[in-house]
């Protein structure tokens, strides 16, 4: 699950890389000085096919984000940990796949590369929610401080996202760390919640192999937090001269 801004999405998250295209054009400023080179438009026309979206991928997506309520019913509605870890477990493992599909078939589309990484901010939203609420109602369940370190980072980022493109700049994509350190964290929550589940006789083996995935899913989270820095930054200043280029025309 990455938001994308995904970002990858994720991550919300499409790129900021400024290149030469046949979109670009030159705008000269108010007053002396060079021309300034805007690059190409965020929202521009899309390609050919670009606009679909009924598309496997999307659907793929879709039945995922559908598939979170059963998760939160087995968690706090039946308590049932175990269930609840095996369908996060899953969310987690096929969140490569739409992704894939999209490319192996040319399936890509503009609302898919913001709609999977929307959903996957979603899903980890309000998994982590959901996992606070079990481990402050019942006891044990995911370490609270963990879950928490991990929501405050993602507000984090959800809130800048969404700040940069209401300021007209444009989306950033998901880098590889971001999608490394989402995914390892996407396998260690269900796994300690497993290894958190009553009556279950692998639960300390589930516990350990949940800490060896949390651990550097963590600190990889949190290196992509650092390596956003620029690319904001660099987002934030093109949206500047977008905007620029719209008020003078």
């Amino acid at each position: 699950m990455e938001w994308t801004v995904a970002p990858g999405s994720a991550s919300l998250i499409v790129g900021c890389d400024v290149m030469d295209s046949p979109h670009t054009e030159r705008v000269r400023p108010a007053g002396p000085g060079p021309a300034v080179e805007p690059g190409p438009p965020p929202l521009g026309p899309p390609e050919p096919g670009e606009d679909r979206i009924a598309t496997v991928p999307n659907l793929i997506t879709l039945v995922r984000l559908l598939t979170l309520p059963v998760f939160v019913w087995l968690l706090l509605g039946e308590q049932d940990r175990l269930g609840a870890a095996a369908v996060l477990a899953a969310l987690g493992a096929t969140d490569w796949v739409d992704g894939w599909v999209a490319r192996r078939f040319n399936q890509t589309s503009r609302f898919g590369r913001l709609f999977d990484p929307t959903a996957d901010r979603i899903l980890f939203f309000v998994a982590l929610t959901a996992m606070a609420i079990d481990t402050t109602s019942n006891g044990g369940g995911v370490p609270l401080w963990l879950i928490v370190v991990v929501l405050v980072r993602e507000v984090v980022v959800a809130a800048i996202t969404v700040t940069l493109l209401a300021l007209g700049a444009p989306p950033v994509d998901v880098t590889w760390w971001g999608k490394a350190g989402t995914f390892g964290l996407m396998f260690a929550f269900p796994l300690l919640l497993a290894g958190s589940a009553e009556g279950f006789g692998a639960a300390g083996l589930f516990e350990v192999l949940g800490w060896v995935a949390a651990v550097p899913g963590l600190v990889l989270s949190f290196v992509a937090w650092v390596r956003y820095l620029p690319l904001w930054s660099e987002a934030w200043r093109e949206g500047r001269v977008l905007r620029a280029a719209r008020a003078g025309q």
